[in-house]
């Protein structure tokens, strides 16, 4: 886990890379070289994991020294690569997987991307060919972000590598803002919200010919991988929950590699639990797992019975967290300079203080459960999905099922649940209607300000409004997209971001992409019956969570007492923030819209959500890397 740079035809130093010193405190290192269309340059900050000895340092090279590497990340398999390579007739000289991944990519070049488990993003650079290699894994686990220049181009882990530049600005990318404010959404495309700044995605690479390409040239993007056809695997349960079972003890297997202290986020949800509980067996009651938690005494909110319940039953050592309203704007720019772009919601908040806790415990390597919810259909308002393609497809008693369980179970009432179906079921141009009218305040559209009128609105990135019905139905593209473009990139940029912040690598076993396929193969089978959501991640692990656990059916996340917050003791401070944020930029938001909304929401006429949070972020945001509109 590290921070990276690899550009062609600019001029630049090895300061790029002290910008994100926090990335790697355990190494630095900086390569020129002459790449015909100009300079090529490679920069490493090391968090040592594996072999942490100075064999491991970057950017690394060969015994011919013709290709060097710069790598962020960690290949899990690289053990059996190794083995793979030797019996080739390949020497190393390191334990390190960056040596594996290197000797990798000189054996088999592209193809040696498919065999690769693990997350990363890479520079490779073959020094004879004069040829750069540049990629990211299959579902973006590490950032990769570039700008493209009238005098070159340049990759790196974080935007701010990036600032300053020769004609890099820091202008908003306002579609993207726009949609960060309407949806609470990012990285949902391969732009940022700063304008001139893109990212690869996840399964994407970029082959630079250094010969033949000149800065202004289209950039040869390419799709190394793609997720297997949607419920294309018919499998009964018992069998699905086998398969899963078995990739998932390996999968923990893989990730328990490492040379230094390893720990887990523990929230008490099914995700979490489950990793905690599975490590813990294969760890072995010698060898406790160190858990941070971050636990609130708000009864909405407070997870702490379930965490105990979990430690209980596999001797975890135990470390919680918590803060109050008075942290929140105390902490947010700290947080929002090393996110890059603004959050949204104070749940973020509840991450950053997790990995502070573990970075003073001494742990280097934490697990964490992101990447569950989205292939398993883990969240609630993934119900409506559910129960949409029932009724559109004629499914009356499994629709009945869903009803009666969720009234039963959650007191979610049959109307609730028939309108959030409906949200699938409506024409988009009513859809469309309904959103107008939530985001509007005494008949003034708060998101109606003049640059944003000026802009050409997004599509709804969620897809609801493209038309449907989706092949597979609503649940099928929901789990798709969610995975691959709505929640997962997003998600994984905050955790990145708030490990590394710390000096931390943040592992998540769920996108281990084997896992990943089986439960996007399998479709809408064995993810939401009745009232239960991840029927499969309950039949497979059920064995290693305590009961307390396993019969959960709320959902909660990193929650704060946000709402609570919001009507007491953050409702002056959010309000200022708002108001801020106006000043700040003026044509951004309807002022008086904007007012009449904070209004409505804190004096409890509107329901709460984290709009306000977000106006007042973006605000942040802006002052606090100096953007302009």
């Amino acid at each position: 886990m590290c921070g990276i740079w690899a550009s062609v035809g600019l001029k630049v130093g090895p300061d790029r890379m002290t910008r994100v010193a926090h990335r790697g405190p355990d190494g630095a290192g900086w390569r020129d070289f002459d790449g015909h269309a100009g300079p090529v340059s490679l920069g490493h900050r090391r968090l040592a994991i594996i072999d942490t000895s100075e064999d491991g340092l970057q950017p690394m090279t060969e015994a011919q020294e013709r290709y060097w590497l710069t790598f962020n990340g960690e290949i899990y398999n690289f053990v059996e690569l190794r083995h793979e390579l030797e019996a080739a007739g390949v020497t190393f000289r390191s334990r390190s997987d960056s040596e594996v991944l290197l000797q990798a990519l000189v054996h088999w070049g592209m193809a040696a991307l498919p065999r690769l488990l693990g997350m990363f993003a890479f520079a490779f650079w073959d020094e004879e060919a004069k040829i750069l290699l540049v990629a990211r894994d299959r579902f973006g686990i590490k950032p990769l972000c570039f700008a493209e220049t009238d005098r070159g181009i340049a990759f790196a882990s974080e935007i701010k590598q990036l600032h300053d530049l020769p004609g890099v600005s820091r202008r908003m990318n306002l579609p993207r803002v726009h949609d960060f404010l309407k949806y609470g959404i990012l990285d949902h495309t391969a732009a940022t919200m700063f304008a001139g700044v893109r990212q690869l995605r996840g399964g994407e690479a970029v082959r630079i010919d250094c010969r033949r390409w000149r800065p202004g040239m289209p950039l040869p993007v390419e799709r190394w991988y793609t997720l297997p056809r949607a419920g294309s695997l018919a499998l009964d349960l018992a069998t699905a929950a086998e398969r899963y079972r078995d990739l998932f003890v390996d999968a923990i297997k893989l990730h328990l590699r490492s040379d230094v202290h390893l720990g887990s986020c523990l929230s008490g949800g099914l995700d979490s639990s489950t990793i905690v509980g599975e490590a813990s067996r294969q760890l072995g009651p010698a060898h406790p797992m160190t858990t941070v938690s971050a636990a609130f005494t708000e009864a909405r909110v407070n997870e702490r019975r379930y965490m105990e319940a979990v430690i209980a039953r596999t001797g975890a050592r135990p470390r919680f967290v918590s803060f109050g309203a008075e942290r929140v704007f105390e902490t947010a720019e700290r947080v929002i300079w090393h996110q890059d772009e603004p959050f949204g919601s104070t749940s973020i908040l509840a991450q950053w203080f997790v990995f502070e806790e573990a970075g003073r415990a001494g742990v280097k390597v934490m697990l964490d459960g992101q990447g569950a919810d989205e292939p398993l259909a883990g969240y609630h308002w993934m119900f409506g999905a559910a129960l949409a393609d029932h009724l559109r497809c004629g499914r009356w008693a499994s629709a009945l099922q869903q009803v009666r369980g969720r009234q039963r179970v959650s007191g979610v009432m049959a109307g609730e649940q028939l309108r959030a179906a409906a949200a699938y079921l409506a024409p988009s141009s009513l859809r469309e209607l309904v959103r107008r009218r939530g985001r509007s305040a005494g008949g003034r559209d708060w998101l109606a300000g003049r640059e944003f009128q000026a802009i050409e609105p997004s599509p709804d990135p969620f897809g609801t409004s493209r038309g449907g019905p989706w092949r597979g139905g609503a649940l099928e593209h929901l789990i798709e997209s969610m995975t691959t473009t709505t929640s997962v990139p997003m998600l994984l940029h905050w955790e990145d971001r708030n490990s590394m912040a710390h000096g931390i690598e943040a592992r998540v076993p769920f996108l281990d992409h084997r896992l990943v396929e089986l439960a996007v193969q399998l479709g809408t089978r064995h993810k939401i019956v009745g009232a239960e959501t991840k029927v499969l991640l309950r039949r497979a692990m059920g064995h290693v969570l305590p009961q307390e656990v396993l019969q959960r059916h709320d959902k909660l996340g990193f929650a704060t007492p946000e709402q609570e917050w919001l009507m007491g003791p953050l409702a002056a401070p959010l309000r200022n923030a708002v108001m801020q944020t106006l000043d700040s930029y003026p044509e951004l938001l309807d002022r008086d819209g904007t007012m009449t909304l904070v209004d409505d929401t804190l004096a409890g006429r509107r329901p709460a959500d984290f709009t306000l949070w977000r106006i007042a972020c973006v605000g942040l945001w802006g002052r606090c890397f100096g953007m302009t509109i």
